[in-house]
């Protein structure tokens, strides 16, 4: 399999799929797989035709999200290449939070330690019914390296966080949609559909008024509820002098659906 068939793309309409596809490895990441998911995430990035993404993995063989980190490449490097593969996966994985657009990961089974990290990256998770996910990387006497730390107990809270981490544990998809992992959890085939479906209600909103929420919520929940305030209302400034916002307006009276350029 060639470096750029690892990473596939799939646009439909304003939404770009993104699908891990390293089957025989279970879709785990290798150094190539970064560099050109890094790649890919700057060009879209400052593709005006993508509104939303979706992150998915291959099921062409097993039945994995991501299992993170190419281990078998890494029994090979040095103390030196492992921390470069570490600072950049998180480093990736930061600029998927950062991507000025919405992300959304389509959980469809296995997503252990940099897969799960990913999903933490993503702005919306969704899960198949038999998805099963994990940061288990104390069980190699690492730990979470790609934000896994940081990341999962603000989403899930810190007691249960450490539980995960610590105990290294493997949780299934109902478990992670009771403690506020994903929002939702589908049958495997209705999987992408419903991901699709998301994603385009999302997509027909205006383009800088998504980019400006998903920064003031980002940056916002890091601050006191003053400076967050601040940042909303300098996020929602960089909207006022927009077209978009000019033709919700004008649709709104009119009675019709706006028609949205991302200027």
């Amino acid at each position: 399999m060639s470096e750029e068939s690892a990473l596939l793309k799939e646009q439909r309409d304003r939404v770009m799929i993104l699908t891990i596809n390293r089957p025989e490895a279970l879709n785990c990441f290798n150094m190539p797989l970064l560099e050109l998911f890094g790649k890919t995430l700057s060009e879209i990035a400052f593709d005006r035709e993508v509104r939303v993404v979706i992150v998915t993995g291959s099921t062409e063989n097993k039945n994995a999200f991501s299992t993170g980190a190419d281990l078998k490449e890494r029994a090979g490097m040095t103390p030196d290449q492992v921390r470069l593969y570490i600072q950049s996966i998180r480093n990736l994985f930061t600029a998927v939070e950062e991507l000025p657009k919405p992300v959304i990961a389509a959980v469809n089974g296995y997503a252990f330690g940099g897969g799960l990290e990913l999903a933490l990256a993503c702005d919306i998770r969704i899960a198949s019914a038999n998805a099963v996910v994990g940061l288990t990387e104390t069980s190699l006497a690492v730990i979470p390296g790609a934000g896994g730390t940081q990341r999962l107990p603000r989403i899930v809270g810190i007691p249960r966080a450490k539980e995960m981490i610590l105990r290294a544990r493997r949780i299934n998809a109902q478990d992670g949609l009771d403690i506020g992992l994903f929002l939702e959890v589908v049958q495997p085939e209705r999987l992408m559909d419903r991901a699709v479906e998301i994603a385009l209600e999302i997509a027909a909103n205006g383009p800088v008024a998504l980019a400006q929420a998903k920064y003031a919520i980002n940056k916002g929940s890091e601050v006191s509820l003053p400076v967050g305030l601040a940042i909303e209302s300098n996020a929602y400034a960089v909207t006022i002098p927009t077209k978009d916002r000019i033709e919700g307006l004008t649709a709104f009276r009119e009675k019709r659906k706006p028609e949205y350029v991302g200027e």
